[in-house]
């Protein structure tokens, strides 16, 4: 834990801050996730807006691009802040607004190599147990309680 002495360093230290969307797609009792870094990392799609789109725009974009599925967004499940450090050791403190998609078209044999290891579709609950980070988890428990009710 940081001494009030640290704590107040890593405050003062300056950050960027980034904006980015993303989204669940759901098809039937499934839901889309992707894989990064090898494989190691299970999450939702997401990435930055680009200048003069608006969050759900490029959500829907980053979506298609990262997962070969084109969805549309059909409710809102919130914004996630988290902060972390950038390979060159800038401190990033980034805003991702998501939304639950229904699925449209199209494949995941379609999704960007460059930036995805793979897009797979799972149950609800082998995507809960897949999924990396804890705060999206709370995002797909949001969505599934949506879903069901």
């Amino acid at each position: 834990m940081p001494t009030d002495c640290e704590h107040t360093a890593l405050e003062a230290e300056p950050y960027d801050r980034q904006h980015s969307a993303g989204g669940l797609v759901v098809r039937e009792n499934r839901v889309l996730l992707i894989a990064t870094q090898g494989g190691r990392r299970w999450q939702l799609p997401k990435g930055h807006l680009e200048a003069g789109e608006t969050p759900r725009e490029a959500a829907e974009r980053e979506v298609l691009e990262e997962t070969g599925v084109h969805g549309r967004a059909a409710e809102s499940l919130g914004s996630i802040e988290f902060d972390f450090r950038s390979r060159s050791g800038q401190r990033i403190l980034k805003q991702v607004d998501y939304f639950v998609f229904d699925f449209v078209d199209g494949s995941v044999d379609g999704y960007d190599p460059s930036e995805v290891t793979e897009a797979r579709w799972f149950s609800w609950d082998e995507a809960l147990r897949r999924l990396t980070f804890d705060n999206e988890r709370s995002l797909v428990r949001r969505a599934q309680r949506l879903r069901s009710g």
